[in-house]
């Protein structure tokens, strides 16, 4: 009678990481590439002002309302770099009203192109006055910035 006797192996208790980091590095590239071409924003040739830098709570939301030298609208909330389409006076009007009722410490900033219509922008910062805006900020570009 021949007793066979089984070696019993021990588990191994280490994971191989080597493709876990092939595919870290491929992800690293990949965002390293597109992340030059996300837009952050709407092409709006801003402003120069010779003034201090507005204090901007990190913690609070923004809402940026942008308007371009063809004078369109765009609405925005954050920075975010999704494709925006432009909206109308009357559709900010109602939009900004039921996001200051939802956030009313909600930061407003007017982003606007030096080309833009100046009765536009008076039209806007009325609209957003109407809407419940307090005090909404302008997005400028300091004096000494060579574009």
């Amino acid at each position: 009678m021949e007793i066979m006797v089984r070696k019993r192996r021990k588990p191994m208790s280490e994971i191989n990481v080597v493709p876990y980091i092939d595919v870290m590095l491929v992800l690293l590239i990949v965002f390293m590439v597109t992340a030059p071409m996300l837009n952050q924003g709407i092409d709006v040739d801003l402003p120069q002002a010779n003034n201090e830098p507005l204090v901007i709570d990190e913690n609070l939301e923004t809402l940026v309302v942008s308007v371009t030298s063809n004078d369109d609208y765009y609405l925005s909330i954050g920075a975010t770099g999704e494709e925006r389409q432009s909206v109308s006076l009357n559709t900010i009007g109602e939009q900004v009203s039921r996001i200051m009722n939802a956030n009313p410490t909600i930061q407003v900033l007017i982003e606007g192109d030096t080309e833009a219509d100046w009765g536009a922008m008076i039209t806007l910062i009325t609209r957003l006055q109407e809407s419940g805006v307090t005090n909404p900020n302008f997005i400028t570009q300091p004096l000494n910035s060579i574009q």
